[in-house]
């Protein structure tokens, strides 16, 4: 394409109009398990903004069901999944996912949105990476401080192998099954590891990842992201994945250089940023076009996803004015 490609994060969110009024009628996890409404929530997003890839309405956490837990969202509150996973022992109960099979009404809203969706517009899949799956099952939801999970992990190091390697082994099941069912690139998050070192991702994480990214099926792009990262780059490199997503917290140009311009990069504007005026939107977008400098491999992106009451009319201007900008090059 002749300008910089732009897709947002939480791109189908409550900051759109048409979202919240769906939700005011339908539980997030129904309109997730409602294929013909997860296709409209996606398509209408992607269409409103003009972005060039829309990624379908889902939510990180559906593979825990399968997996042999509850999971439920309380009102203005983050996922609560029980029991928590706590003691090594537990490990063992986690069961194999059948995807096809637990996980089909989310196969069926990607077939669905491949239909309605523009045929020239790509439409991205997306799943948690293991470590941070892991931290959502043994915490039992978000956390501050990951104090179970790094328990788990320093303590019992078989413990922590098992969990990992099944879960690296269902999430790349879960993934081809996506690519199957017709998405044309993935984002593989792992929100949660930057609360690692170097040293400790190299150890107890960099194996697994790469373990669910080599059991992709090859011929899709994947998108390797996470959040307070800026220690771990290289590291996520060697884990695998096409483009490395960044996050607001480093500079892109010098970010790229780190790990190399033969992996391409995604982001990274602050979504806070969306709060300001147009001018200084447009401002903070030319820098990061500058430190990309036109070289193949950049998507155009938040630092993560948009925030539940940015403005709708900034979102707008921003996917304009990065095709814009992009295409004075």
């Amino acid at each position: 394409m002749d300008a910089t490609p732009i897709w947002l994060m939480r791109q189908a969110g409550r900051y759109m109009t048409e979202y919240r009024e769906l939700r005011a009628k339908v539980a997030f996890l129904e309109l997730c398990k409602d294929p013909r409404l997860a296709s409209e929530v996606t398509v209408t997003a992607a269409a409103k903004l003009g972005v060039d890839a829309a990624i379908i309405f889902a939510d990180l956490l559906l593979i825990v069901e399968p997996l042999g837990f509850s999971l439920a969202y309380g009102q203005g509150e983050g996922p609560i999944i029980r029991p928590a996973l706590r003691l090594p022992g537990e490990v063992d109960r986690l069961q194999e996912v059948d995807p096809q099979q637990s996980l089909a009404y989310l196969y069926d809203a990607i077939r669905q949105t491949r239909a309605d969706l523009d045929p020239e517009l790509p439409l991205l899949g997306f799943a948690a990476c293991p470590f941070t799956l892991a931290s959502y099952l043994i915490e039992g939801g978000g956390s501050r401080n990951y104090r179970h999970t790094k328990g788990l992990m320093y303590r019992d190091r078989g413990a922590w192998r098992a969990l990992m390697e099944h879960l690296a082994r269902n999430l790349a099941k879960y993934i081809n099954g996506q690519i199957a069912a017709g998405v044309q690139a993935l984002q593989v998050f792992d929100t949660w590891v930057g609360c690692l070192g170097p040293a400790d991702y190299r150890e107890f994480v960099l194996p697994y990842t790469r373990m669910m990214i080599e059991g992709i099926a090859p011929g899709t792009p994947i998108i390797h992201f996470g959040t307070g990262t800026g220690t771990l780059l290289e590291d996520m490199r060697q884990a695998g994945g096409h483009i490395l997503g960044l996050d607001a917290h480093v500079e892109l140009d010098e970010a790229w250089t780190r790990v190399g311009y033969s992996i391409g990069v995604q982001g990274n504007l602050d979504p806070v940023v969306l709060y300001a005026d147009q001018a200084y939107i447009r401002s903070r977008v030319q820098r990061i076009l500058d430190q990309a400098a036109g070289k193949p491999g950049h998507i155009f992106n938040l630092g993560h996803g948009l925030l539940p009451d940015t403005p709708f009319e900034n979102v707008v201007a921003l996917v304009e004015m990065v095709h814009e900008l992009s295409s004075k090059r």
